[in-house]
């Protein structure tokens, strides 16, 4: 049996990290973070007119809530309007693309961990404590000036304008 030393605690004010983020600071303002955790959240800040071009996640269903601004999700059944306090539950393989309002977006993403990842018989190998996978939000791979998402995953530079990506 695993112990944790906080079963439940708060763990930050979101509006806070965002006042408290410099005003063109984009991408993840806040992470989950800590061993033996089950779950990893972000805290995402994009800027107005952003575009997170259409991708699907194929493992892990994603809840997106917005905390500030507001813009629009695309999904298989159309757009849908994103606003504070919307609540988006993105299944795993669902093709979506968000578009920051004039205000720009905020929105926190919450997901169960990747598992590790090995190479062998199927089954997972990993360190105690160790990080692994590759993470649900690809928001790392989209560069903030132009909005094109990389397709390799360890790409530092965006193809099409050169920008760096964030990390």
């Amino acid at each position: 049996m695993t112990t944790h030393p906080h079963l439940a605690g708060i763990l930050t004010d979101l509006d806070a990290v965002i006042a408290e983020a410099p005003a063109d600071a984009t991408g993840a303002l806040w992470r989950l973070t800590g061993t033996g955790r089950g779950l990893d959240a972000n805290l995402i800040r994009l800027r107005p007119g952003t575009v997170i071009a259409e991708h699907a996640e194929p493992a892990l269903d994603v809840l997106l809530v917005v905390v500030e601004g507001g813009g629009r999700i695309d999904t298989e059944d159309g757009p849908h309007r994103l606003r504070p306090h919307t609540a988006c539950w993105l299944a795993r393989g669902a093709r979506r693309s968000l578009t920051a309002g004039p205000q720009g977006l905020a929105y926190l993403t919450v997901h169960t961990r990747r598992p590790g990842l090995g190479i062998g018989t199927g089954t997972s190998v990993r360190a105690e404590g160790a990080e692994g996978g590759e993470t649900a939000c690809l928001l790392h791979r989209v560069c903030p000036d132009c909005g094109r998402l990389a397709t390799e995953s360890g790409a530092r530079f965006c193809s099409r304008c050169g920008t760096a990506l964030p990390d």
